[in-house]
């Protein structure tokens, strides 16, 4: 991408300045936090969600279905239209969550979360991919959860998925080596956000209370921090734990 030469003292204030940034589920919870800090950094960002609009300092906002045909195509046409190709920084953050044991978890609901937890982020990274290799530059995101390394009972469709962005993650650190492209694995616990209030209370007592959790920014000043890092530095994962 044209444009990267930045003063030192720009990047002192903007450590992203002149960078571009993609940022699923960007509507709610960690997603708007991360787009408004990735915002606040100095990146030019676009934020897709599904439903409401996405507000922050230099976050586009893209309503996007990223299930339906076609919606990983309308990413790619708006950040080519944006940003002239490729973004410096993916954060595959959008998913679904649903907690029920193996045997009270439909064929459907399963189906839905592998969709967006773990098909949407492959075909992001296999849109993406090719466009940061040819520029020797990018940086991967992939949003995890402790469910990711921590089998927890009434998991199973959710662990399934977070399990295997994180298989994807580990193949990706193997063949990114030495492209210039790298990629980090942000697993937290649990999270305060919207959507654990279609679940409560029947999760009442089964997850920490909400009061417990970590905050949406918490996860996103981590996700700025792996990003910032100088470009001989490799952040491959950060786990996320309430004090």
């Amino acid at each position: 991408m044209a444009g990267r030469a930045v003063t030192n003292s720009a990047r002192g204030t903007e450590p992203l300045a002149d960078r571009t940034a993609v940022v699923t589920g960007a509507s709610r919870g960690i997603g708007a936090a991360t787009a408004r800090a990735l915002g606040l950094a100095g990146a030019r960002v676009i934020g897709v969600a599904r439903t409401a609009g996405v507000a922050g300092s230099r976050v586009i906002g893209l309503r996007c279905d990223l299930t339906a045909p076609g919606g990983v195509a309308q990413v790619v046409d708006a950040a080519t239209r944006e940003f002239g190709g490729a973004p410096d920084i993916l954060v595959n953050n959008a998913g679904a969550f649903g907690v029920g044991r193996v045997d009270e978890t439909s064929v459907a609901m399963f189906a839905e979360m592998m969709t967006l937890n773990l098909s949407v982020p492959f075909a992001l990274v296999h849109a993406f991919l090719p466009g940061m290799r040819t520029r020797g530059h990018g940086h991967i995101v992939t949003v995890g959860s402790i469910a990711d390394h921590v089998a927890l009972s009434g998991n199973g469709a959710y662990a399934a998925t977070k399990f295997g962005v994180r298989g994807l993650h580990e193949v990706l650190r193997i063949e990114l080596s030495g492209t210039g492209v790298r990629a980090t694995l942000v697993s937290p616990a649990g999270v305060d956000t919207s959507l654990w209030d279609a679940l409560e209370p029947a999760v009442r007592g089964t997850f920490p209370t909400r009061e417990a959790m970590l905050r949406p920014e918490d996860v996103a000043d981590a996700i700025v921090y792996a990003v910032t890092r100088p470009d001989r530095v490799g952040i491959d994962e950060i786990r996320l734990a309430k004090s």
